[in-house]
This record gives structure tokens, sequence and C-alpha cells, in this order.
């Protein structure tokens, strides 16, 4: 099968310097050599390739838009092209490098002591080191400020008690950024593998993010030491602000689905004949097609402006929740049409469409789902909060 060229309509590679395109490239190369060969073998077992963190992290994918301590510190549109290429190859890929570098190595990074950004940022980078992101808990997702996961100060050390859920790489972490109340404020804690008391089963059952791994985490009664505490941020605006620079990354992310899902479908419709000739000849393919070049390229352009505002330090949250929202929506509905244009193949795993459709229904609710969006943004226009 030919290499994926993607899709740039509008020339935005002008748009890129020449250091972000080669990393674009780079990537997708990568993502060919690396992921398409295996990635329907793991997501019809259920299994995430666990061979591919180092490699990642030989790559540089991991953290890639922070500085020093064995990151690669490139330009927040270098690291959505990252995402967008990982994603293109599957979403449970992006989310493990999203998970990663926005909701472990960034807390760290931005709030943690000096102590623990030099024990866990050069592991975390290079893939040899495993994190994952506790907030959401089993009653407490679009609420989070409802948790009820507890920190007790205990004079020498804290005491951890209370669940999370739906923790992407749970079950392989060897270190869990944990967000719970000390003292009915939220704060972010380290929590290390094989602490006492620490659990993290995996969840099973998902008909999504197959290639991913799901958990709960458990804390019964678990003994942090004074040190695992992040001291750099109180409240919501920790676990926030990490949930915006996951946010960002999906917003390219969902690029890449929708891009995987357009080429599959076009090359499909040239090669596929009925009634004599390629269906891409008959106008209702040709209207689906230029509906999703068309919603492409217009994620693509807010993908960039976003993308350009991070890096000039101008973006508000608002902006990255309209990004994350519609490129979401979007590339579920053009998975969709793209499996239409499929017919009766396009649900079968020969063909990559069915497999993203399915992970972008979970897309569509993490990090914030469409309607939580929908609603930070009618609150920036009318200054009314509306889900409290």
């Amino acid at each position: 099968m030919a290499r994926f060229q993607g899709l740039d309509f509008y020339n935005i590679d002008d748009l890129l310097t020449e250091e972000e395109r080669a990393i674009r490239d780079t990537v997708r190369t990568w993502v060919d050599d690396n992921v398409m060969p295996i990635i329907e073998q793991h997501a019809r077992a259920g299994t995430f390739p666990t061979h591919l963190p180092e490699r990642m992290g030989e790559m540089g994918f991991l953290g890639a838009n922070l500085q020093g301590y064995g990151c690669p510190g490139l330009s927040n549109i270098a690291y959505g092209l990252i995402c967008q290429e990982l994603e293109r190859g599957d979403s449970g890929i992006r989310s493990f490098a999203s998970v990663q570098g926005s909701l472990v190595m960034y807390p760290i990074h931005a709030f943690g002591t000096e102590e623990q950004k030099e024990r866990w940022l050069p592991a975390l980078a290079s893939g040899k080191a495993i994190g994952c992101f506790g907030l959401t808990e089993p009653d407490h997702g679009s609420n989070p400020s409802g948790m009820v996961t507890r920190a007790e100060d205990r004079g020498d050390h804290y005491l951890l008690n209370g669940a999370k859920m739906w923790i992407t790489n749970g079950t392989l972490a060897d270190v869990a950024v944990v967000w719970a109340k000390l003292d009915g404020v939220i704060r972010g804690f380290l929590v290390e593998r094989g602490m006492e008391g620490f659990s993290a089963p995996e969840m099973h059952g998902k008909h999504s993010l197959r290639a991913s791994v799901t958990s709960e985490l458990v804390f019964d009664n678990v003994k942090l030491p004074k040190g695992n505490l992040l001291p750099g941020v109180k409240g919501l605006r920790g676990p926030f602000s990490c949930l915006n620079n996951a946010r960002y990354g999906i917003a390219w992310g969902a690029m890449g689905s929708a891009m995987a899902c357009y080429d599959a479908a076009r090359r499909y419709a040239i090669e596929r004949e009925q009634f004599g000739k390629p269906i891409a000849s008959y106008q209702l393919v040709q209207n689906k097609l230029a509906w999703m070049l068309r919603e492409i390229t217009k994620g693509q352009l807010l993908a960039w402006r976003l993308g350009r505002m991070k890096d000039d330090g101008t973006l508000f949250h608002e902006q990255v929740s309209l990004a994350k929202m519609n490129n979401v929506d979007v590339a579920l509905q053009i998975a969709r049409v793209a499996r239409d244009v499929h017919g009766a193949n396009g649900i079968l795993d020969e063909y990559p469409v069915m497999r993203h459709m399915a992970n972008l229904e979970s897309v569509y609710t993490y990090e914030g789902t469409h309607d939580i969006h929908n609603l930070i943004l009618g609150r920036w226009i009318t200054g009314i909060q509306a889900f409290h």
C-alpha cells in the first residue's frame, strides 16, 4: 500500500517552519513503520503495544513541548503535529503520549519540586517510566470539584483514600499524578507503583480505545511521604491547566483520525466499482468526499491558529474548548461517512475507519464532554454559568 500523504488543501505547510514540517514527516514515517503493521492486531486483542513507549521516547514524542530535564523543548505546533500523526495511527497511541506529556510530565514540570523533576521527568521523557493522571472518579466526571478522594495530614506523611476511574495507562504506570482534597482544597500528589494500599486494576470489555490500557485507581490508606505533594498549585487550576494542554493535543490528534478516514474513503471510492464504473464517479460519493475535505481543512486551520497563539502566550482556555469540541465532532462524523462510503466492507478491520469511529466515541467524551465544552463557550458568551 502507498505511503500516507496527508491532506493539505489550503497549503498549511507554508505556515509551518522547516523544522515543524520535518518533525511531522518524521512522525508520519514512524507511524507507518511502527504502528500501522500492528495496530489492528492489538485493537482486535484489546492490548496496548507495550514495546512502543521507549521507542516513542527515543524519538522525542513524550513531553515534546516541555523544556529541560531530557525533554525536547519543541514548539507547540510541532507537538500538535506529533499528536496528529500518532492519532492517524490510533487514538490509543496518541492518548498514551498525551497522558504522559500533558497530564503527567506537565504538572511535575510546572508544579513540582526540583527533586521531583529530576527524578521523574527524564525517565518519563525516555519512556522508561510510564505515568497516569487521576482526576475522574466513579461518581464525578464532568464535576471534578465534587471528588471524594481525600488526603489527610498525619504529621510525617499523608494518608490517601478514594478511587479514580477511566484512567489511561493506569495499570502500566510507575507514577500517578492524583488529585485529592487536603483540608477541603484540591491538591496534587505523586503516588508510586508498589505503595501499600495502591492498586490499579485494568478495565475490560471496551468497544473503544481497545489498543489502550484503561484502569481504575484504588487508594486504601496509602501512606504518602510529604515529598510526594506537588507544592506549586492549589485548587482546580492545577488539573484544569493539565487538561487544557491535553485538549490542545486532541484538537490536532482528531484531525489525524479524520485524515486517515478520508484517505481510506478516497482510495476505496476510486478502486471500488459498481454499475460498471468506480463509485468515485457518482455525485453522491463525490459530495461526501468534498464535505470531508472541507471539514478537515477548517479543523487544520483551527488547530494551526490555536498552536500559534499557544506559542505566543495569547491563548485562553475557551479557545481550546472550541477547537477540541469542533475537531473531534467533525472527525467522528467523517469516520461515519467514510464507513458509509466503504459500504459493508467498512465494518472490517481490513480498513481503519470502524476502529477510528469507535475510538472517537471516547475522544468525544473524555477531556471534557462535547456538551460541557459547549457550556464553557456559553459562559464566555453570556457571562452566565450554566452547569452549577
